[in-house]
């Protein structure tokens, strides 16, 4: 019989406020593709850290190949042949793609590790596993979904004997996703054992060949994912029925939100020049915008935010009737604009502040909740307010006045959406909404945007996630190289047409944009 490849027998790690893992034992085979499933803040992070070296554990053994072993930093990980890839990505962004990587691979006799001499390594492993890369590109210039390919092509340089996923798809395109997943096959194949963490039950079923379920940190079931159908996975990941997103179709309002002739140049050399936007935004629907990372959504959000306001003949944007193009933010917060953006840690929050402070960061503008009164911050209310939030989010925390990054990714960005929706915005942005959050979750979070949709508000969801988009949009556009598509009734069209708009083919089936 093969040995394991790696075993860990009653691992435990308990902190202050919340245990971690109890007690479990996982078993990972040569050649395997092992998932690891469990709702936000199972344990499922915190387990794959232990085997990476991150976090020691309190209790239990770790067996590799049939030995005991202490991993007790990433770099005794490494030397064993296990590499991962964080769900939070661990890159330096005033770097190049090629110094990160650098300085992640461990020194080699006889290898060259400069980033120079990495390069044409960078650019042939990105080629060979879909996921083209610039090594000369800077990482803060970046959309999320390309910072993922580097953590991917990082760790894939290492020629790892295990692989850790942890979330390694929740900003890949269907297209990059179906790339990736034949490569892990390869790798498979070729004894490499693979431990996978995702959301997205349909590619646990199409790519695992077994898996492990967590809950509250404890295991609470292995399954074959091939004989297991989405519904029943899920179920037996959060214990209970799945919830079901209900919508009604509604007549929508007035024009809240402009966009007029946004022409912009990126203030990122590798960015995409916005180019001729045109979009208007009714009170009372959702308008989804499709597309591939790194075809001018940072750019967009960018200036529909405030973030960059606009300059003279870049376009007008308007709220209510009213130029709001040249003002920042916080000016559009308090005209009503609600905003959550792509990036968790350190735009949606700050990683060392508490919830509660994290709430005042946008609650603040008046006259959202009374946290702050004639220029005096209230305590007593700006508490209040997250613990209204954690309660009717179900964001799984020691309380308000936990750390943000003390947080699982889910967890974190349900704490965040939850803050915007409960500010009560009239024009509301969500960039990736759902961004590596579990499906019961996702479910809580996408009838809360529909709700927010009934209740009048003009909503407005960029994602890469087509069928998302499909469920919660009354319109549908695609944005590609700079270009926004006409947004057309969701009805209309499918996620086939769409997939051929991603690819900029405009012309395919009527997509041409004209004014809404």
């Amino acid at each position: 019989m093969t040995e394991p490849r790696l075993q860990m027998l009653g691992i435990s790690k308990i902190y202050p406020s919340v245990v971690a893992n109890a007690d479990v034992n996982l078993t990972v085979m040569p050649g395997e593709i092992h998932a690891v499933l469990g709702e936000n803040g199972a344990g499922k992070s915190t387990l794959m850290k232990i085997i990476y070296g991150v976090v020691k554990p309190d209790d239990g053994q770790i067996m590799w190949e049939g030995r005991q072993v202490h991993i007790n930093s990433p770099h005794d990980a490494r030397k064993l042949g296990i590499g991962m890839v964080f769900q939070h990505f661990a890159l330096f962004e005033t770097l190049t793609v090629a110094e990160n990587i650098a300085l992640a691979l461990d020194d080699t006799p006889g290898h060259d590790r400069s980033p120079a001499a990495l390069a044409p390594r960078i650019r042939a492993v990105s080629e060979q596993y879909g996921l083209p890369l610039d090594p000369a590109r800077l990482v803060h210039s970046m959309s999320v979904g390309e910072r993922q390919r580097v953590e991917i092509v990082r760790c894939l340089l290492q020629s790892p004997k295990l692989l850790i996923m942890d979330e390694p798809t929740s900003v890949l395109t269907p297209d990059a996703v179906l790339k990736l997943f034949e490569s892990l096959r390869r790798l498979a194949a070729e004894g490499v054992s693979i431990v996978y963490i995702s959301h997205k039950l349909d590619e646990i079923q199409t790519l695992c060949d077994k898996a492990t379920v967590l809950r509250g940190g404890r295991v609470s079931g292995t399954a074959l994912p091939k004989q297991e159908s989405a519904r029943s996975l899920a179920e037996l990941m959060i214990g209970r029925e799945l919830p079901v997103c209900v919508s009604v179709p509604q007549q929508p309002g007035n024009v809240v939100l402009h966009l007029d002739a946004l022409d912009i140049e990126s203030d990122d050399p590798f960015g995409t020049r916005l180019k001729e936007i045109s979009l208007a935004l009714r009170a009372g629907e959702i308008v989804g915008i499709a597309g591939i990372s790194g075809n001018g959504q940072q750019e967009l959000l960018k200036a529909i935010s405030g973030e960059r306001p606009l300059g003279r003949r870049q376009g007008t944007i308007q709220m209510f009737g009213q130029d709001v193009g040249a003002l920042d933010a916080a000016q559009r917060r308090q005209r009503g604009m609600g905003f959550v953006p792509e990036e968790r840690l350190g735009r949606g929050a700050v990683p060392d502040l508490s919830l509660a402070d994290n709430t005042l960061l946008t609650g603040y503008v008046p006259p959202a909740t009374g946290m702050v009164q004639r220029g005096i911050v209230k305590r007593g209310a700006v508490a209040a307010f997250a613990r209204d939030v954690i309660e009717r989010f179900k964001v799984k925390c020691g309380g308000e006045r936990s750390a943000a990054a003390s947080l699982s990714g889910g967890n974190l960005q349900k704490f965040i959406v939850g803050r915007e929706i409960m500010l009560s915005p009239k024009v509301m942005i969500f960039a990736q909404p759902t961004w590596g959050v579990d499906i019961g979750a996702a479910m809580l979070i996408r009838q809360a945007i529909i709700d927010m949709r009934n209740a009048g508000v003009a909503v407005l969801v960029l994602s890469e996630e087509i069928e998302e988009l499909f469920m919660l949009s009354d319109r549908i556009a695609v944005l590609a190289d700079g270009r926004l598509s006409r947004a057309v009734p969701v009805a209309d069209t499918s996620i086939n047409e769409v997939g051929v708009w991603m690819s900029g083919d405009f012309n395919y089936q009527g997509a041409q944009n004209v004014p809404a």
